[in-house]
Order: C-alpha cells, then sequence, then structure tokens
C-alpha cells in the first residue's frame, strides 16, 4: 500500500477555530479530507485570555474534523497572530575559517543561530528568522549561497517577535486538547501561500488578511518577505460598533453586516430599511441601510488607513520597493460588500479578492475556497512541505450503543494500518530542498522542541 502522508492545519482565530485534514493528490493540488468548524471562545484579538475555552473549541474542531475525514490526528500545524507580533530588519555575518572550501547549509545555520541569539525586549521571544538576500565577500543579491567560494558570508534577515507567553499559552491549549504540536506559522505567511502566485510575489505585493480579531499584513517583493505587521482591528470592531449605533444584540449586528453590509454608503438609496425584530414582546427596531453602510464605511476606512501606514512604513514609494501586484484581499472581511474598491480608493493601488483555490483540487467543495479560509489552507500546506504525517486511518469495528455523553474516542476502535512504502512514479521527481527550506525546517524543529520542553517541566 502507498504511503499517506496527511497533514493537518489549526487555524485559532478570534471569532473561529477550523482544523483541516488533507494530502496531495497525484496533480499535486491539495485534497481536502475534512474540515471541522467551531465558535472561538476563548480568544481575543489573536491572543488566548481563556485557557479552558480555548481547549474546549479546538477540541470540538478537532472531534469534527476526524467525523468529516475518517483520519485520527496526531498533531498540527498552527499559526501564530495577535497583537503583540512585530518584525525587524536585521543584517548580521560570519567570517568563515577557511574560504578555500565551498559554502554549506552549516555556515548558514551558523549565521541563523547567531541572529536567534539576539537580545530582545524582556517577555518577547524570535518566533521566525527568514533570511531575505545573501552577500559573500561584498557580492550583493545572492539568493542562494551554497556551493559559492568566500570568507565573509553576510545576510539581511526578516526577524518576526511576539511574547513568549502567548506562544505557550497556544502550545498549552493544543497539548491539553490531547494533539501534538508539530509547526508555527505566522498566519499571515501562511494565508500568503494559500492565496498568492509566485509571479505577485516576483513583481511585489501586499497582502492584507482581514480576520475577526486583527488585520494581518504581509508584503513581498522579489520572491522574498520584506515586511509583515499584525494590526489589533478586525470585523469584530465593525459589527461592535453596528450594534452601539444601531442599539440591537451582536448576534443581529453580525447578520446585518453579512447578509445587507456595504464598505459604501453612497450605493444605499435612503428609503432602503430593514426590519429587526424586537427583544421579547417589543416592537421591530426599523434601521437605514445607509445608516448601517455609513457605521460600516467609517470603521473599514480605518483599519485600512492603519494597514497603508505600515505599507507606506515599508517604502512603497521607493522605485526600487514599489507593489507592481498591488493589494490581495482575504480572510473573511474581505467579503464585505465593495471593501475592494474603498481599499483602491484609499490606497491608490490595484486590489483583487485572494481564494485559496488555486491550490486545492478541483472536486474540493466551495465552501473551502472561501478566503475566510485561506490561512487554515496555508497552514495545510505548511504541513504538507513538512513531509508531515499528521493523522491516520480510524477503522470502525463495533459501534455499540453508548449515553450521548460519551466521546467518539470511546466509540471508535482505533487501529492503526500497516504502511508500506512504495517506488515512486517514474513521473515524480523529488525537488531539492531550498536554502530557505532548510532553514525554516530546522528551526521551527528546534523551536518546536522549545515550546515541548517548557510544556512537559511546566507543572
Amino acid at each position: 500500500m502507498e504511503k499517506e502522508n496527511i497533514a493537518v492545519g489549526l487555524d485559532i482565530g478570534t471569532t473561529k477555530i477550523v482544523a483541516m485534514i488533507g494530502k496531495k493528490n497525484e496533480y499535486g493540488k491539495l485534497e481536502i479530507l475534512g474540515v471541522g468548524k467551531s465558535k472561538s471562545l476563548g480568544v481575543a484579538r489573536g491572543v488566548v485570555n481563556n485557557i479552558t475555552q480555548t481547549i474546549q473549541s479546538i477540541q470540538q474542531a478537532v472531534i469534527e474534523a476526524e467525523a468529516n475525514s475518517g483520519y485520527k490526528i496526531n498533531d498540527v500545524v498552527v499559526g501564530i497572530a495577535g497583537q503583540h507580533i512585530r518584525s525587524i530588519q536585521h543584517t548580521d555575518y560570519v567570517i568563515r575559517t577557511n574560504p578555500e572550501e565551498v559554502i554549506s547549509g552549516k555556515d548558514i545555520q551558523l549565521l541563523i543561530d547567531q541572529v536567534n541569539k539576539l537580545a530582545m525586549l524582556p517577555g518577547e521571544e524570535i518566533i521566525h528568522v527568514l533570511p531575505q538576500e545573501f552577500k559573500i565577500d561584498g557580492q550583493a543579491e545572492i539568493k542562494e549561497p551554497i556551493g559559492m567560494y568566500g570568507g565573509r558570508l553576510e545576510a539581511s534577515f526578516h526577524v518576526v517577535v511576539g511574547q513568549a507567553s502567548s506562544i505557550r499559552n497556544v502550545g498549552r491549549c493544543i497539548q491539553s486538547s490531547g494533539i501534538e504540536l508539530s509547526g508555527l506559522t505566522l498566519e499571515p505567511l501562511a494565508s500568503a501561500d494559500a492565496v498568492l502566485s509566485q509571479e505577485e510575489k516576483e513583481a511585489g505585493v501586499a497582502l492584507i488578511d482581514i480576520g475577526g480579531g486583527t488585520t494581518d499584513l504581509a508584503i513581498f517583493k522579489d520572491g522574498i518577505i520584506r515586511h509583515t505587521a499584525v494590526v489589533p482591528f478586525g470585523g469584530n470592531v465593525i459589527t461592535d460598533d453596528i450594534k452601539e449605533g444601531c442599539s440591537i444584540i451582536e448576534k443581529q449586528a453580525e447578520l446585518l453586516k453579512t447578509k445587507f453590509g456595504s464598505a459604501w454608503p453612497g450605493e444605499n438609496k435612503d428609503n432602503e430599511i430593514v426590519s429587526i425584530p424586537g427583544l421579547r414582546g417589543r416592537d421591530p427596531k426599523e434601521i437605514s441601510l445607509k445608516n448601517l453602510s455609513k457605521i460600516i464605511h467609517a470603521r473599514v476606512v480605518e483599519i485600512i488607513e492603519q494597514v497603508f501606514n505600515e505599507i507606506k512604513a515599508y517604502g512603497h514609494e521607493d522605485p526600487r520597493k514599489k507593489l507592481i501586484a498591488g493589494i490581495v484581499l482575504t480572510g473573511g472581511g474581505s467579503q464585505l460588500n465593495h471593501i475592494k474598491q474603498i481599499v483602491e480608493y484609499i490606497t491608490g493601488m490595484d486590489t483583487r479578492i485572494g481564494y485559496p483555490n488555486e491550490h486545492l483540487a478541483g472536486n474540493s467543495s466551495e465552501e473551502i475556497s472561501n478566503p475566510l479560509y485561506a490561512t487554515a489552507v496555508g497552514l495545510l500546506m505548511n504541513s504538507i512541505a513538512n513531509n508531515s504525517n499528521s493523522a491516520y486511518k480510524i477503522e470502525l469495528k463495533e459501534v455499540q450503543q453508548v449515553a450521548p455523553k460519551e466521546t467518539i474516542q470511546q466509540v471508535v476502535e482505533v487501529k492503526e494500518e500497516v504502511v508500506e512504502e512504495q517506488v515512486e512514479q517514474p513521473k515524480a521527481v523529488e525537488q531539492p530542498e531550498t536554502t530557505g527550506e532548510k532553514i525554516k525546517r530546522s528551526f521551527f524543529d528546534k523551536y518546536v522542541d522549545k515550546i515541548k520542553d517548557f510544556l512537559d517541566n511546566a507543572e
């Protein structure tokens, strides 16, 4: 039997938690085997603030994904976000002891380890060390230094930093949910993998992922990550504004936003009104759609202006840093009517909505192609890139009559299939791993081990 590499991505968001199980099909596309979704109760603005509720939400999503797919989850790749995330640019170098030897992965790892020892603010830890460009003996703009000669190896890095306590809280929630943590990825980077093409990354593009609690930004130029940022506002603040402005409950505000909301007030006529049922025994409330769109417009403009300030901080007006491919919007907030036009109006840049369907197999459901699932698809791709084997097939032996409170684990007897490796088809050519991939993989392995040690030693 051919070995299946089953990957699992877990997107812990402010409004929802998504567990996605999938594998690569024979055409190199993602085949989604199962998706579990639950309401996120213990997360605010991308940060865990209630461990118990977050564990329950994760378990709910995981059990649903397992039931839908028929696979049992062992470990997951998790996305990290939140207002505590920041990024810095750093340049470092090493002097090689023997310039007559070719540069190897060990030299690059030495440089990476040096950057990992950078002094951070109290309570902060480095999450990602992403090499951008290398310089050997003054020769600049080298993307792949392995195999070259030189005495001084220098590189510019994009360093992503976050609060250690927030990262460990996520690790604790995963472990307490009965699964292992196999990898960490910055959420805007995962979303970028899912919705951006290589041509866009080369030309220069800004990805804006509008989530429930945060809006994430990732800027690429010449195929390299140049800038990342997390703005602590998302779709939830728009819902809160509608709730306050129209004096209605949150559930009604969310429905109003998704069904009738628009970011462009000029679209609605003055006489367009929606009636909302009153609370027990009270008269229905009539709300003008024009007023609704004015409330949404004000907050959307504020969010986009904050993100645009980050794009300006990157320096997009410099001809060498110009973002030719403009902006790609994704995440749940990108589905708001006329938000594309608002972004184009504020930034003056070409904008499109990013769907993760480019990497999905043709038989994938329309729901999974929604921008809402961009981060989860990106995390799944990251898990596949690490050659994860994160889930195995559940074999149903007997299903007995059980009480409602009993868990799925008591109903299902799990049996791991014996797996035999087969020789790959002649057509499949294994791509050599690039320097960036090696660095990313080795760093993740080390970082995840660090979190596991911390959790094991914690009382």
